[in-house]
Order: structure tokens, then C-alpha cells, then sequence
């Protein structure tokens, strides 16, 4: 069954949603909520519940289903997840091949470059996700 997608408005509902997305692994209806999620809400919204699983749904979300249609969304949500509260904690407990999704999704927003960010841009992101 499809999930129902709106823009969260407060911390609960975007966990509640997370949670549930997470649990059925639905990489589409996760990209379906980074969509309509702002991501200068994102730190907020995710509160302290940041952990390896919910980033890993994010990035693989992202890679496969909005970074071909819109790269700037993708780097939007790249940089403001980076100021995310256990951001750091989860970055360190991350294996080789998991970093390697995250390297492969940089790759994707550099090929589908567009005007909301430059490559310098980029390549600071990439610096705060330690690749």
C-alpha cells in the first residue's frame, strides 16, 4: 500500500513518517518526503533521532529517485543533513561500502550539475562527509 506523503509539519509527524518508511524500506515514498520536506527544516525535524539506517534510507532515497530530476534539491538536503544533530556520530559508525553510496550520490550531483550550487560547493560538502 502506497504511503501518503505531505510536508510534515513538526518533529513527531516527520519521525512517525520516517519510521514508517524505514520499516518497509520504501526507498520511493522516503524520496516522496524528501520532496516535500524543506531542507532547511530537516535538522530540526529530525531532532536527535538521527541514526545509521534513517541517513542510509536518505542517501539511497536521493540517489535513486530525485537526484536525476533535481540535483539542487539533492545538495540542499546533502548540506543541511550535515548540520543534522548526530550527524558526526553516524558518519563515523559508517562502513567502507555505505560511504561508497555516499560518494556515488556526490558523483550523481556533480554529473547533473546546475546553477544552485558549484562544483567548489560540492566539493566543501564532500569535505563534511569525510570523502
Amino acid at each position: 500500500e502506497k504511503l501518503c506523503i505531505s510536508e510534515p509539519s513538526n518533529a513527531y509527524d516527520f519521525g512517525q513518517i520516517v519510521n514508517s518508511v524505514n520499516a518497509n524500506k520504501d526507498k520511493a515514498a522516503c524520496a516522496d518526503l524528501l520532496t516535500v520536506t524543506d531542507p532547511k527544516k530537516l535538522p530540526v525535524l529530525l531532532s536527535n533521532k538521527l541514526d545509521g539506517e534513517i541517513f542510509l534510507i536518505f542517501i539511497q532515497s536521493l540517489k535513486c529517485y530525485v537526484v536525476g530530476k533535481d540535483p539542487g534539491l539533492v545538495y540542499q538536503h546533502l548540506f543541511y543533513l550535515g548540520k543534522a544533530e548526530r550527524f558526526k556520530v553516524v558518519l563515523a559508525l559508517l562502513s567502507k561500502t555505505e560511504k561508497e553510496h555516499i560518494q556515488q550520490l556526490f558523483d550523481l550531483i556533480a554529473e547533473n550539475q546546475n546553477h544552485q550550487y558549484s562544483l567548489e560547493d560540492l566539493e566543501s560538502l564532500k569535505r563534511v562527509y569525510e570523502l
